[in-house]
Parts: structure tokens; sequence; C-alpha cells
């Protein structure tokens, strides 16, 4: 870990937190030089396909998310000033907390920013948010923006 920080990793799920959180990753990122790693992870739906119906293949399932991720990044691309940043992205599936966590490890973060909140309410209530369990385990500073 090195201050001002080299690498900052910045959780996009879609939501207004996470877009604030870019907006101030990238400010950060811009102001000290940094790269900017744009990550967002989809949890693989359980049972979203209803109590009797069949799952979709696995392909399907995986073109579904995989495009909604994208999506997810695009916007986030287009709202978020770049201009002079060196960044990148990543898409991946699994479970947030985790996929983040070892985003951080493998970008060698020196920083980690995310939203307040981004998940659902149900998700909120059942699992805690993500940012919560994040600022539990990040092995480097973690910035929480409202």
């Amino acid at each position: 870990m090195s201050w001002p920080p080299q690498v900052i990793v910045v959780a996009i799920d879609g939501s207004d937190q996470s877009q604030r959180a870019a907006d101030l990753a990238a400010a950060l990122a811009r102001a000290h030089t940094s790269r900017l790693v744009m990550i967002t992870v989809v949890r693989p739906p359980e049972g979203w396909w209803g109590v009797t119906g069949q799952p979709p293949s696995p392909e399907a399932l995986s073109e579904a998310l995989v495009e909604g991720q994208q999506e997810i990044l695009r916007q986030a691309e287009n709202r978020t000033n770049l201009a002079g940043i060196e960044y990148g992205t990543a898409e991946e599936l699994g479970d947030p907390t985790s996929v983040i966590l070892a985003a951080c490890e493998r970008e060698s973060a020196d920083l980690l920013v995310v939203g307040r909140r981004g998940a659902g309410l149900v998700e909120r209530m059942v699992m805690g948010s993500v940012a919560d369990r994040l600022a539990h385990h990040s092995p480097v500073p973690i910035l929480i923006v409202p």
C-alpha cells in the first residue's frame, strides 16, 4: 500500500451511489496520476426462473449476465470524466465481496472506493451491504461514498 495511491479500484453496480464512487475515484486518480480499475460483479441469480420453471442454459445465463455487466460499465465510462486517466475495466461473476477483494489483491490496489449502498433491499436485510462487508475485510484502505 502506498500513498498517494498508484492503483485505485472502484466497484460499479449501476446505482447512483456507485456512480458517485466512480466520479470520486476518477477525481482521485486524476489528482494523483493513479491507474483506475472499474470493476463490476454480478452474483448469478439463484432460482430467478421460478419455483417450477427450468433454469436457463449456462450459455444463456452467462451471455445475459455478461451483457448486463458490459452495459453497467459502458454507462459508468460514459458518465465518468476519465479524460487523462489510465484506466481499465473488469467484469466478473460471483460473490461481490470476495471478487472485489480478490481484484484489489490482483491489481495491487492502494485504495478501494465503493458506494455505500447498491444492493437491493432484500439482500441488504439478509446479508448486509457489500460496502459493510468490504469495510470489515478489505486488505487496503476503503473509501465509502454516500
